[in-house]
């Protein structure tokens, strides 16, 4: 792992973001709360959130950190039969959070794709990148 003893205590955030692409009926499906595994986006929330706690048990030289705060927004495109899911991590600390974002991101939408796996074999995830970070010695940091 690397040292960050030195390194000050800042405020961080990182802003990741990511889609699945499913059939329509899919969608709909998820919308109409019709899944017989149960609430698919609520239940992708608490994953995301669940995985961005445990990103250094995932990601072998990742540094546990201490979040201060997980938020997770989906936001539906019917015309596209898409799910985007945006996740805002912060933490006060030594190290980025942008790992943690981009495990939210990730986790959750797996957590899609296993709830509807047995409607939608196709679905498919795509543009799951790091969009904005702030905090630490490299400042602020947007996606063009």
């Amino acid at each position: 792992m690397v040292g960050i003893g030195e390194k000050n205590e800042t405020h961080r955030v990182a802003r990741a973001v990511g889609s699945i692409v499913m059939q329509p009926e899919t969608l709909q499906m998820i919308l109409a709360g019709d899944s017989k595994k149960g609430d698919v986006l609520g239940v992708a929330r608490i994953a995301a959130i669940q995985g961005s706690k445990r990103t250094s048990e995932l990601i072998p030289l990742c540094h546990p950190i201490f979040l201060t705060k997980v938020a997770v927004e989906f936001n539906i495109s019917e015309p596209t039969s898409s799910i985007e899911c945006v996740v805002t991590a912060e933490t006060v600390g030594r190290t980025g959070v942008e790992m943690e974002a981009l495990t939210a991101v990730s986790v959750a939408l797996l957590t899609v794709y296993d709830m509807c796996k047995a409607v939608d074999r196709g679905m498919r995830m795509e543009g799951i990148c790091l969009m904005e970070k702030l905090g630490g010695k490299s400042g602020h940091w947007v996606r063009d």
